[in-house]
């Protein structure tokens, strides 16, 4: 694994027998790191907000699971 910053970016280097899948897992929760670091929302209030994600869509799709 190589490592290297610039004055922009840190570039992340892995030999290609590295498993992929890892490897996105570990971009995926970087990258909501990236998109989170700025966000005042506070754990409350995102909570809350996935609740009412969570039953808006059970309402929509709860008859493909449910006859």
């Amino acid at each position: 694994m190589l490592i290297e910053r610039t004055d922009k970016e840190i570039i992340i280097r892995f030999p290609s027998s590295v498993d992929t899948k890892g490897v996105q897992r570990l971009l995926d929760f970087l990258r909501y790191k990236e998109v989170t670091s700025k966000s005042k929302a506070k754990q409350k209030d995102v909570d809350k907000l996935a609740r009412e994600v969570n039953k808006e869509w059970w309402e929509k799709n709860k008859k493909r699971f449910i006859e």
